[in-house]
């Protein structure tokens, strides 16, 4: 049974980094090759990784799809640090508008006319985005911002994934005391009331019980004469 709880505890906390690792925001930096636009066709596995058409477009199940190439800086220690070398990394381009996850985004066409434009191209930029890019599943992360660096060796500090999680640890912490305090102030009372009476019952059954057997032990003794 131990085995079990902790097997479902581990489960659980995996399910919930990677829920948590796909939709915070990450930083790439990024040298931007170029931009296209592809025809897309969902599958029943891919669609969920999609967001919605453009704000003020109709869905369909198949539609354009923005997509931006780039040459991506390798890291490694979940990309805090650097490394020397890069590799080849597509993002899409979608609006999130007011639909999960929460980036409220309606501004794609200008972010690809940015990321197409003469002067990213000629230098590095962080990129930032949520998702993944699951090549086997034509699956690519949702780039949301991009901006100009001066130098590919820039320290970009996730300020704001730090400040969800010790919100994130806060609001733990003081849920759980509210809980410990409403068990203590609520349940354990009811739970002592009815281990009381619980007892109480018990006592009274035994009581009846050895009432019955003292009679029943006359009627043995009646019965030798």
């Amino acid at each position: 049974m131990l085995r079990l709880k902790i097997t479902f505890r581990v489960l659980i906390f995996l399910i919930l980094g990677l829920f948590l690792h796909y939709v915070l925001p990450q930083h790439d930096i990024v040298r931007i090759g170029s931009t296209e636009i592809i025809r897309t066709d969902f599958s029943g596995f891919n669609r969920m990784f999609y967001a919605q058409a453009d704000s003020g477009g109709v869905e369909q199940p198949t539609r354009d799809l923005r997509l931006i190439n780039t040459d991506k800086k390798k890291t490694f220690l979940l990309g805090f640090v650097a490394r020397d070398t890069t590799e080849v990394m597509v993002y899409r381009n979608e609006d999130t508008g007011w639909i999960w996850p929460p980036y409220f985004k309606f501004d794609s066409s200008d972010l690809q006319a940015e990321a197409g434009s003469p002067k990213l191209a000629e230098s590095w930029a962080v990129l930032t985005h949520y998702g993944w890019r699951v090549r086997w599943a034509s699956i690519y992360p949702n780039a949301i911002a991009v901006r100009i660096v001066d130098s590919p060796d820039v320290r970009i500090i996730p300020w704001f994934n730090i400040f969800f999680f010790v919100s994130l640890v806060v609001g733990i912490v003081f849920l759980r005391a509210m809980w410990m305090q409403f068990r203590e102030r609520a349940i354990d009372p009811l739970l002592d009331t009815a281990g009381h009476r619980y007892d109480e019952a018990s006592a009274g059954v035994a009581e009846r019980r050895g009432r019955v057997r003292r009679w029943l032990d006359t009627w043995r003794a009646k019965d030798k004469r």
